[in-house]
């Protein structure tokens, strides 16, 4: 299972970025994450970045998964529908889905879900 912003567990670099702006003032080599943007998303793919997209939908997250997205997040609720998809497809992008609380990884696991992200991060 992925934890990402877990104190306990080190964490890969990430940059949470607005516009294609943001990415130059990013960290090299961090994993950008953003809400779902096409301009944002075919950038990060031509350029062969690491990249997460906040998704809101189904389509948001089939999209994003074929232009190379390594992560998709999203709310719990959409995230036990994405990992049905994801699995069902064979998608490389890893599902996390997001959480404020330690307490929630357990439920998290027990719906099969790749991983958690902190919601902290996403700020």
């Amino acid at each position: 299972m992925i934890l990402i912003g877990d104190n306990l567990i080190p964490f890969e670099d990430i940059s949470y970025i607005d516009s294609i702006w943001d990415i130059e003032n990013s960290h090299p080599n961090a994993t950008l994450i953003f809400n779902y943007d096409e301009n944002l998303l075919t950038y990060c793919n031509k350029n062969q970045l690491a990249f997460a997209v906040i998704v809101k939908s189904i389509q948001e997250a089939i999209y994003a998964n074929a232009l190379d997205c390594k992560y998709l997040i999203c709310e719990k609720k959409l995230a036990k529908q994405l990992q049905n998809i994801a699995d069902n497809y064979m998608f490389d992008t890893k599902i996390l889905s997001i959480i404020e609380t330690e307490k929630e990884i357990e439920d998290i696991a027990l719906l099969e879900i790749d991983g958690v992200i902190y919601d902290n991060l996403l700020k």
